[in-house]
């Protein structure tokens, strides 16, 4: 199994009535030197200036980013390319994350490489430390700056220093 840290940039709160605007992905392993980029064109006429000034793009420059469908494809390439045996998603706020990438998935290439499961990162930090309240994103290495691919990076990172330095039994390969 291949754990596979996401983060994504959307300019609304849901898929289908807002867009997927660009995500980033890292293969978790002790290098974390293979990344994914993906910048999407709107699939929508919705769009919250709030939600998309988050990621430092305008409205304009979204329209010229690449096809969703396009995207997806060369992400399922890249997940088939760099994982082993079944790929595990992973994010910081899976809630949010999961459900735009799997939208994306079956609404453009009619399959999930990752299933119908996810994991959520502060839950395994929370369970490590026994408390539902543990706070753990201070442990980023990589500053969160909403380029998903630093995010997912910082949050990769994470990952890696639970199982070399806390104790989380995990598989990396």
């Amino acid at each position: 199994m291949s754990y596979i840290m996401v983060d994504i940039e959307s300019d609304g709160p849901i898929p289908g009535d807002y867009s997927m605007i660009s995500f980033g992905a890292v293969l978790v392993d002790e290098k974390l030197d293979k990344t994914f980029y993906g910048k999407l064109k709107p699939i929508s006429e919705k769009w919250d200036p709030n939600a998309l000034a988050v990621s430092g793009h305008t409205r304009e420059a979204t329209l010229q980013f690449d096809e969703p469908e396009n995207v997806m494809n060369e992400f399922n390439k890249w997940i088939k390319s760099n994982s082993k045996g079944r790929p595990i998603f992973i994010s910081d706020n899976n809630g949010f994350d999961w459900m735009f990438i799997c939208w994306y998935f079956h609404h453009f290439i009619n399959e999930n490489p990752f299933g119908f499961t996810s994991r959520r990162l502060a839950d395994l930090y929370c369970g490590i430390e026994k408390d539902t309240f543990a706070k753990w994103k201070h442990l980023r290495k990589t500053a969160h700056t909403h380029n998903p691919v630093d995010d997912a990076m910082g949050n990769a990172e994470v990952l890696l220093m639970m199982k070399n330095e806390m104790g989380l039994k995990i598989s990396l390969q």
